[in-house]
């Protein structure tokens, strides 16, 4: 009786766990916002979430800043400056790789889902996300650079692969990322995405 109340304990809370982490999260992010510009905001103009409009319409100005080739050469330059410093390197390279894990574009043509052939015939998932970065590093080895995600974990490598090695993968990015990031778990034998009933089916 308490092993199966116990079993319906933990279903429950996993249940619902993603949903209210989820909301936390969101929550948290607003507040902040919130917190960090109503200061600023004259009491006759504040209303409860213009904090949050600020945020947006700030953010969205820098999304357009970066474009400028000066502020690319400063956010060049500062990123270099981070990472020769120890300590913060490791937590801004670790942050870096997230970021660029979860930015996937579809339409991007220099971003694909490659098949890597490893020792003794075994295959990862890659992602070439630059088709020219092996020939400076590596020039005239007919090299490729596949960048390699770690499931379940921020980060992962990049190996600077022989083309031979090197297939591209029938599938979307966004499907190939999900594979590799979750180890093939977040999706059914169809390829979809998991929905909850197809997880209580198993």
């Amino acid at each position: 009786m308490l092993n199966e109340l116990a079993k319906l304990v933990a279903k429950g809370l996993l249940t619902i766990l993603p949903f209210v982490l989820t909301i936390y999260l969101l929550v948290w992010i607003a507040l902040a916002a919130e917190g960090l510009f109503s200061p600023y905001i004259p009491s006759q103009y504040y209303f409860p979430g213009l904090g949050v409009i600020v945020v947006l319409i700030v953010l969205a100005f820098i999304g357009i800043l970066v474009n400028a080739y000066v502020v690319k050469l400063i956010i060049e330059r500062s990123n270099d400056l981070l990472e020769r410093v120890p300590v913060i390197k490791t937590l801004f390279g670790a942050i870096q790789d997230a970021v660029h894990l979860f930015q996937i574009k579809k339409e991007t043509s220099t971003k694909r889902a490659v098949s890597v052939e490893m020792a003794d015939g075994s295959h990862a998932i890659g992602f070439v996300t630059n088709e020219s970065v092996a020939n400076i590093v590596f020039p005239g080895q007919n090299k490729i650079a596949v960048y390699l995600p770690l499931s379940y974990q921020i980060g992962g490598y990049t190996m600077y692969m022989d083309q031979s090695k090197v297939a591209n993968l029938d599938i979307d990015v966004e499907t190939a990322m999900r594979i590799a990031v979750t180890g093939g778990s977040s999706l059914d034998k169809k390829g979809e995405p998991k929905t909850k009933a197809t997880k209580q089916s198993e």
